[in-house]
């Protein structure tokens, strides 16, 4: 559906975004995650064409978004952070005056805009000017723009900022009545919207792509090593004997408590791996009763920070030894500037040295002709 190759912008030395890489399958919802300021808005200003990449290139259902422009717009539809809205026009005049930018075919107009402002549940507020709508309502008024002419893909950049709690609700459920139909990207910095709505998730940081998968497999991947809380009706040494054949488990801390008779577990699993079942059953097989098991796993916010923390680290250490490459270089430069005066100096010298010598001996060949001359 969509095929972003090696992106990246420039401004000056700084990269808004640096050889990005990612595609985009038909019929989901992605979500486009990171901090203000990561380039995820640079990113959808290109892949919609709004501005040019300085490298690589972006693919929309086969065409080219700088070679193909118009057939590959025809396949996306965009919300912008603000939405595009002619305040002084009606939420219907406004409708119809895109479904004429957009070239939906006249037989076909009114027909669209009915459907798209029924879709998004602001048919009441057609005949109303757009300046007299909440945020919420614009909100959908953009969605419904963006949904005209039936592109393939909708782009959704910050689609909640601003709104209540009862507004960001709403747009989440347009959201996923949207995935029955369209592929949805969707940009955010606010990780419950992204885990709530979304399939597939990407994250970026410092215009780079660090993680893609979805909220289960990028917090899967990133535990390497878990903690499992138990409370058993054990002493130490049995609670020791029953947690010790369980594979999986690489460390175990026991404390028992004589007054309750229970023993409190702590045990460090490798790889993410799953053991609770197996607990349940040595437990079960060694008549030791469980009142208490949690699993203590890595949240997406954790895994959000971690990933954008290294990001960031790796950023501020490109940034400095890129800084004392230019450094080296201007000294290189400078040394050489210096080495090539020096060198012309002496040029010039044993130019000077050589003038001299050749000067001198034409004085004395004058004088020694001239002393022939009077002997003559």
């Amino acid at each position: 559906m969509i095929e972003v190759n090696h992106l990246s912008k420039r401004y000056g030395d700084h990269y808004a975004v640096k050889d990005l890489s990612f595609t985009v399958d038909k019929g989901q919802v992605y979500g486009f995650l990171g901090p203000n300021g990561a380039g995820k808005s640079t990113t959808m200003n290109i892949m919609t064409g709004y501005i040019a990449a300085s490298e690589g290139t972006v693919t929309i259902n086969g065409h080219d978004i700088v070679k193909e422009p118009e057939e590959a717009k025809k396949c996306i539809g965009y919300l912008p952070e603000i939405p595009p809205l002619y305040q002084d026009m009606t939420v219907l005049e406004y409708l119809k005056f895109v479904a004429e930018l957009k070239k939906i075919n006249k037989s076909d107009r009114a027909a669209q805009v009915e459907s798209v402002m029924q879709a998004t549940y602001i048919t009441d507020m057609k005949d109303r000017l757009i300046k007299n709508l909440s945020k919420g309502y614009k909100q959908r008024v953009g969605l419904s723009q963006a949904m005209l002419g039936n592109p393939e893909v909708i782009i959704l950049d910050e689609p909640t900022v601003g709104l209540d709690p009862k507004q960001i609700i709403e747009i989440r459920d347009l959201i996923r009545e949207l995935k029955k139909e369209h592929t949805v990207i969707l940009s955010s910095h606010i990780l419950s919207e992204v885990a709530e709505v979304c399939d597939h998730i990407m994250i970026i940081a410092k215009g780079k792509l660090v993680a893609s998968d979805t909220s289960e497999g990028l917090i899967e991947s990133m535990s390497a090593q878990g903690t499992l809380e138990l409370e058993l009706k054990a002493d130490e040494d049995k609670a020791k004997s029953i947690l010790s054949g369980i594979d999986g488990v690489e460390e175990t801390e026991l404390k028992y408590n004589a007054e309750n008779g229970l023993c409190y577990c702590v045990l460090k699993i490798k790889n993410g791996l799953d053991v609770r079942e197996a607990v349940f059953e040595a437990c079960a097989q060694a008549k030791a009763p469980i009142y208490k098991m949690t699993l203590d796993a890595k949240t997406l916010e954790e895994v959000f920070l971690e990933l954008t923390q290294k990001a960031e680290e790796e950023a501020l250490r490109e940034e400095a030894e890129n800084k004392a490459k230019k450094l080296a270089a201007k000294e290189n430069k400078k040394s050489a500037k210096k080495n090539e005066e020096a060198s012309d100096t002496e040029e010039n010298t044993e130019a000077v040295t050589d003038e001299a010598e050749a000067e001198a001996e034409a004085d004395s060949s004058d004088a020694a002709g001239a002393d022939v001359k009077e002997e003559e």
